[in-house]
């Protein structure tokens, strides 16, 4: 996997979680300790979900190696197809969008147990992406800290930013990393297939 992919994947990855953060940030009002903590618990989870998911694809790979890119593919085209269509569909209802109309994932209570809900509830599409990663040639550490670090900046500003501007930029943000998502899959996809050679 090149940088450039790593890094589209880093930023798609974390959008989730920067959505969530932001529209978080607009309910707590954090300071910039409590979003830095913040973000460092979606950090870490962001880190660890995508290497269960390659460990659970890489006990897999031996079973599905002629269709791999096939599974890689279909997982980050859904995954991505998601997030752009959840985002879409909040765009769409923006007229109604207020303050309090937080992601679903973000708990309306403050506290710790809430956010570290709200971070595994985010990267459960990580986990996903993990699997699609065991099909490919990449180093799965690497990636995973990429993720992460992007993770914890990009939640950490969203917390931030999210009380300023309150959940207006989460959907924009969510409907720019599922189409990197469907991006990259679309790559390895036209990768193994030999239509980029």
């Amino acid at each position: 996997m090149s940088p450039l992919s790593i890094t589209v994947l880093a930023f798609s990855m974390s959008a989730d979680a920067c959505a969530a953060a932001m529209a978080r940030g607009a309910t707590t009002k954090p300071s910039f300790l409590q979003a830095a903590k913040g973000g460092l618990v979606f950090g870490i989870i962001e880190t660890v979900t995508p290497l269960l998911g390659w460990m659970l694809g890489l006990a897999a790979s031996a079973y599905i190696t002629a269709i791999d890119h096939w599974i890689a593919f279909g997982l980050l085209s859904l995954v991505g197809g998601k997030m752009a269509l959840n985002a879409g569909q909040r765009l769409v209802a923006r007229g109604s969008v207020d303050e309090t109309d937080t992601d679903e994932v973000v708990s309306k209570h403050k506290g710790m147990l809430a956010l570290i809900l709200t971070a595994f509830a985010t990267s459960i599409d990580a986990a996903a992406v993990g699997v699609t990663l065991a099909f490919v040639d990449v180093n799965i550490v690497s990636v995973a800290l990429a993720i992460g670090l992007t993770t914890f900046v990009l939640a950490t500003g969203g917390l931030m930013i999210g009380k300023i501007v309150g959940v207006k930029f989460g959907p924009v943000v969510e409907l720019i990393g599922g189409l990197g998502l469907m991006a990259i899959g679309t790559g390895i996809l036209l990768d193994h297939t030999g239509i980029l050679a």
